[in-house]
């Protein structure tokens, strides 16, 4: 894989990721209120101006792009499992952000994912 491709590749998997942790942070805004039809139009209100889950939308909408520009250089059996760098990177953001845990077995998985996405890169 050349640079450029794994450059695109990353490019995508890192806006997705910080997509996710904008949208973790903007939930924030409605995790006190119940879901309920009552309460319908006010969760929407919240969601549709809160600056962190805009961002995260605005970031998803790029990452597409970036995706399908990836896709167009990569077979998909190559970038598609790089997709799970994402995961590596969100439970690390997410330590450090928000203070979530990283158990023994979350550090495990981790570590498997880097492995496979090293074995399916090197080919």
């Amino acid at each position: 894989m050349k640079g450029a491709d794994l450059a695109l590749i990353l490019t995508g998997v890192l806006l997705n990721a910080v997509a996710q942790l904008l949208l973790k942070a903007g939930s924030r805004a409605i995790s006190g209120l119940a879901f309920s039809f009552a309460n319908t139009w006010t969760l929407l209100e919240r969601i549709a101006w809160n600056p962190p889950i805009l961002g995260g939308l605005a970031c998803y909408a790029v990452s597409v792009l970036v995706w399908i520009m990836a896709l167009s250089r990569v077979e998909v059996s190559v970038a598609y499992p790089m997709l799970s760098i994402g995961y590596v990177v969100n439970a690390l953001a997410a330590w450090m952000l928000f203070s979530e845990q990283l158990s023994g077995a979350r550090l495990a998985g981790i570590g498997v994912i880097i492995v496979g996405v090293w074995l399916v890169a090197r080919n």
